[in-house]
């Protein structure tokens, strides 16, 4: 992690003590929308990036400004146990205390490649981004949590992952976040003494910007392949990963949600190919 890179502000110039979260691979994509959602909520917000600085930076400024919290930028490659450690050190050590940590950075293959395509470069590309670095940062964050008595953990899986389906064409991504399914359920167990709860979200098939979307930005439009007859947003799926966030969710813990609108996603490929 780059030490240069990581800073912190706020309108008032002073740290308050609001519950802080960190947001993994927070930049683009979902991780814009639950940076808002959890902002709004008078969170401080630690945005986790690798490349995608001045994404990162607009984004501070959009925080800042619209729901006047702090904000913490951290560069670094959560894959790597060293960055990810760091990263949970300076927002533990910047702010005293760090009370949610959303698992949101996982990298994808876009192109349809069977298991015996893949390279080995991918297949480590694959577990370490979406499994290894979950063992990672958690392993830094659960000790701060345990001392605080409290905390939540959020990861991020897919339609079904919590059944162990197959699913073509996407080998080493849904083996790395079935794993996580159970990683999450496990930490749920060994940690709920101390008031440390563990969760996942599973999102449907919702793509490029709509990603970052609001719910009122889809509701005029149709889409027939999603029996809520609209597009997903990531305010979709912000909002499950914020009920998760509550303070009043401690009880909730261990559990798999699916937010997807009904649509089958993983089977979508079959059908591409029978018509």
């Amino acid at each position: 992690m780059e030490a240069n890179q990581t800073f912190q502000a706020g309108r008032d110039g002073f740290l308050k003590r609001n519950r802080t979260a960190l947001i993994t691979g927070s930049a683009k994509g979902l991780g814009v929308r639950i940076a808002h959602e959890l902002a709004a909520q008078g969170i401080d917000i630690a945005l986790n990036y690798r490349t995608s600085k001045s994404d990162a930076d607009k984004l501070q400024q959009e925080l800042i400004h619209q729901y006047n919290v702090n904000v913490l930028l951290l560069q670094g490659d959560v894959s790597h146990p060293a960055d990810a450690e760091a990263i949970i050190e300076t927002v533990a050590s910047s702010w005293g205390h760090l009370d949610i940590l959303i698992l949101n950075a996982g990298p994808y293959v876009k192109e349809r490649k069977k298991l015996a395509d893949y390279t080995l470069e991918e297949w480590d590309r694959m577990i370490g981004g979406n499994l290894s670095s979950a063992f990672y940062l958690c392993k830094a964050a659960i000790p701060h949590m345990r001392n605080q008595r409290q905390g939540r953990i959020v990861t991020v899986g897919f339609e079904k992952a919590q059944t162990a389906p197959g699913w073509m064409y996407r080998s080493a991504f849904a083996a790395a976040k079935t794993g996580l399914v159970s990683l999450t359920r496990t930490i749920a167990l060994e940690e709920a003494e101390y008031g440390i709860t563990a969760n996942m979200v599973c999102p449907g098939d919702i793509v490029g910007k709509d990603k970052e979307k609001h719910i009122a930005d889809v509701h005029s439009l149709s889409d027939p392949d999603t029996p809520v007859g609209r597009p997903g947003t990531g305010e979709d799926i912000a909002r499950a990963i914020t009920f998760f966030c509550s303070e009043a969710s401690d009880f909730i813990t261990g559990t798999v949600l699916e937010v997807t609108g009904g649509k089958d996603v993983l089977n979508k490929y079959k059908l591409e190919r029978e018509q």
